[in-house]
């Protein structure tokens, strides 16, 4: 039912979306150099790499497609990417990956293969499933560039602190993942983006979707 669900509602989506997703685009490819879209190895379901796809927002760097840490660094961000990622509209290509299987609408989202080495056996457990497009640590961490931006150290601080707790939600939702819940997830997802961004809870006050 998951699997069925997925591909109707990403397939419809892309349909009804693609006026927009041309704009996007368009508008991506022209504000500045290079092309629309970013593409980024991660890691899926039982280890297998995919190249995640965004609407790119910051200026060209090669290596950044091989899964360099660069969260929290925003001096590379464009003046649409900001208002993209502000809107999350530049994680709108990820349909075409869940069209295809790399992902689901909703799962944990798939980081990048060096903190898959991070808590191996953790990762393990929650890499029986699907990367998602959204998940509970997406809504509850939807301000985590900011966290990073603010931190000394943003590698430290992703690693100890934002990744443990990630992966909390993340096999949370591997045991008791079902599609009501996902449903849920997907509802509180849609309010999250349409509400103004709040602190994240638990980090001293002081959060890039990865």
């Amino acid at each position: 039912m998951k699997r069925c669900f997925d591909i109707a509602m990403s397939g419809a989506s892309l349909l009804l979306l693609t006026p927009l997703l041309t704009t996007l685009a368009i508008v991506v490819a022209l504000t500045s150099r290079g092309g629309p879209f970013f593409r980024q190895v991660r890691v899926g379901r039982h280890r297998r790499s995919f190249r995640i796809l965004k609407f790119r927002t910051m200026t060209v760097r090669p290596e950044a497609a091989d899964g360099t840490f660069d969260a929290g660094d925003r001096s590379r961000v464009t003046s649409v990417g900001r208002f993209l990622r502000k809107t999350k509209l530049d994680e709108l290509p990820q349909l075409w990956n869940v069209l295809v299987g790399d992902m689901s609408l909703v799962g944990p989202r798939p980081e990048i293969p060096a903190w898959t080495e991070v808590h191996r056996a953790r990762w393990d457990r929650v890499l029986k499933v699907r990367p998602g497009m959204t998940d509970p640590a997406s809504i509850r961490y939807r301000d985590e560039e900011g966290l990073l931006a603010a931190s000394t150290d943003p590698e430290s601080t992703y690693r100890d602190e934002i990744l443990p707790r990630k992966l909390d939600l993340a096999e949370r939702y591997v045991l008791e993942q079902s599609f009501l819940g996902d449903l849920a997830v997907l509802i509180a997802t849609a309010k999250a983006v349409l509400t103004p961004r709040t602190r994240s809870p638990g980090h001293n006050g002081r959060q890039s979707d990865r």
